[in-house]
């Protein structure tokens, strides 16, 4: 890229002379201008303070630094060299500088003095060799969902992978917007929803096929979506578990939306029909069946 120094450049430079205010005082020699002029690369001090500024300036191009950021916020010209030692790995995996204005929304931390670029490389690698994803895939499932670059692969990233696995998910590497968030969620949180279909009469098989047939289902919440759903449905529609077990997708649709007025709307009717069929219908179809 033109204009930008390597790291190990401008750590060298980092340590060039800078001159005071003192430096050129009338009563004193210039010692700046006497080193300057004596070094056998004069022109690297220079050099080194034109990439600053184009490092600077190309980084709040591309949207990592905001372009009205106070002059003693900027960060030091050793930490640009980090950020764009990032932004250059980044693009190296198929990323366009259009995508790291969300890159650095979402996941700021990627572009701070702190960030160690290895974490991102064991992320890559996770994404390539585990999960059997294409730089394509792995640039699609990362830009749906930044968080994947920061989670520990260890302990996060490859248990999670498994245990998706073992409920039978499959084509985890399709960058879908579903599948890039359940690999950045914990099992723990997975394991919930599997305990609560569980504690509602499913088998663990039984809850690993649905888990598999509806894998938005993790992203639910138990208690304010997957509870009050259930319990309308053996409550106050008088159903019951086996008619869930045939059509698990019930847990898609909303409550307040589609489940309870149809339902309502069959009920005054007397019209009694399969779960199945009363959601899946549009609405112009539906309505115009049972007026």
């Amino acid at each position: 890229m033109k204009g930008l120094v390597t790291f190990s450049h401008a750590k060298m430079l980092h340590f060039s002379y800078t001159p005071t205010t003192s430096s050129f005082s009338p009563n004193k020699t210039p010692n700046f201008h006497h080193s300057l002029s004596s070094s056998p690369h004069p022109s690297l001090f220079l050099k080194f303070r034109t990439s600053h500024r184009e490092n600077l300036r190309y980084l709040k191009s591309i949207g990592i630094i905001n372009p009205e950021t106070k002059v003693h916020k900027i960060p030091s010209p050793e930490t640009l060299v980090r950020i764009i030692s990032t932004v250059n790995f980044l693009k190296s995996k198929g990323f366009s500088e259009l995508d790291f204005p969300r890159l650095a929304y979402l996941c700021p931390n990627l572009f701070s003095p702190e960030f160690d670029l290895a974490v991102i490389e064991l992320v890559f690698d996770f994404l390539a060799s585990d999960l059997a994803a294409s730089p394509e895939e792995s640039r699609g499932l990362i830009l749906r969902c930044p968080h994947i670059l920061e989670s520990n692969v260890e302990f996060c990233l490859r248990p999670t992978l498994n245990y998706l696995r073992n409920l039978g998910l499959e084509n985890l590497n399709s960058p879908t917007t579903l599948n890039a968030h359940l690999l950045d969620t914990r099992v723990e949180k997975l394991r919930e929803k599997v305990r609560f279909l569980r504690s509602v009469g499913f088998s663990y098989e039984e809850s690993a096929r649905i888990c598999a047939r509806l894998p938005a289902i993790f992203g639910y919440s138990t208690e304010n979506n997957l509870r009050p759903k259930f319990e309308y449905l053996v409550g106050e529609m008088m159903r019951d578990v086996e008619e869930l077990k045939r059509f698990p997708q019930y847990f898609a649709f909303s409550l307040e939306k589609r489940i309870a007025p149809r339902h309502l709307h069959l009920k005054q009717r007397s019209v009694r029909i399969p779960l199945k069929r009363m959601l899946l219908w549009s609405d112009q179809r539906f309505y115009a069946k049972w007026k």
